[in-house]
């Protein structure tokens, strides 16, 4: 009884120091930063939000995807931190947020591996959108109907894409409606007759790895990420990080790491151009 009377006081001795440091005995992190938004983008943040927390023990970032505007308005409404967007603010998210760039890339198009087409006009892929043509012989391709597959509403990369082609949503003409550029990608890997255009790094990362997919190249400018780079491929966006305001705290340490040099590598594993 003696020596379990002992033990007992030695253990609420150790519970009362812990108590008394301050420091949680669970590990749990200390402080918290919710990022959401770009699909594109957020592959990279997440990557570079582990060596952010293996250098600041107590620092946890979690990151979600959902799209550019998923995050801004998750930003606008104080339910993350920090948004990630792969388009510019509007002019009037531009009043209560602040973005700052932290990376490049491409945006282009994509068909399958054995698709006989090696190259489109913009006019061609113009009319392949809006309906105007629906068969591949009709841009020296097979005698096979085009299924055209598209972004969904509030994806900064239908934005991109409307943008360069000078369409508005409302003009195109999908037979398949995909949300990430991984969906996009396998979209099209499935089924030899399918168009569609997702980020040049994801593209270039899903060929290499044996995914039948091709893209094409963009007025004789073969898409890839060193293209993106040294600014010859034309259909390029610029990655943002947003904030409600300037950012401060956690979330601008957080920022000014995903800006520096300690990141780059991160980013081009990720297929993106960092910003330097």
């Amino acid at each position: 009884m003696t020596r379990l009377l002992s033990l007992l006081s030695v253990l609420f001795m150790l519970s009362v120091a812990g108590c008394g440091s301050g420091k949680p005995m669970t590990g749990a992190p200390t402080r918290k930063l919710e990022v959401s938004g770009s699909a594109t983008l957020s592959p990279a943040v997440a990557e570079i939000a582990k060596r952010f927390e293996s250098k600041n023990p107590g620092v946890r970032v979690n990151v979600q995807t959902g799209g550019s505007s998923k995050g801004i308005a998750d930003c606008q409404k104080g339910l993350v931190e920090i948004g990630m967007s792969s388009r510019d603010l509007k002019d009037d998210e531009k009043k209560e947020l602040k973005s700052v760039a932290i990376a490049r890339d491409g945006l282009c198009i994509i068909v399958h591996k054995d698709n006989p087409i090696a190259s489109l006009t913009d006019e061609q892929i113009v009319g392949i959108y809006t309906g105007k043509i629906t068969n591949w012989k009709d841009v020296g391709g097979a005698d096979r109907p085009i299924t055209v597959v598209s972004k969904a509403e509030g994806r900064a990369t239908l934005e991109a894409f409307t943008h360069y082609y000078k369409l508005k949503n409302p003009d195109i003409k999908a037979s398949v409606i995909i949300g990430d550029n991984a969906q996009g990608i396998k979209t099209v890997a499935g089924s030899p007759d399918a168009i569609g255009y997702v980020s040049v790094g994801n593209a270039e990362f899903a060929a290499k790895d044996g995914t039948p997919i091709k893209s094409l190249p963009l007025k004789g400018v073969a898409a890839t990420i060193e293209n993106v780079r040294n600014g010859t491929f034309l259909l390029s966006r610029q990655m943002f990080l947003v904030t409600r305001g300037e950012a401060s705290g956690l979330g601008k340490e957080f920022i000014d790491f995903c800006r520096s040099k300690e990141v780059h590598d991160l980013m081009k594993e990720q297929f993106l151009v960092p910003i330097e």
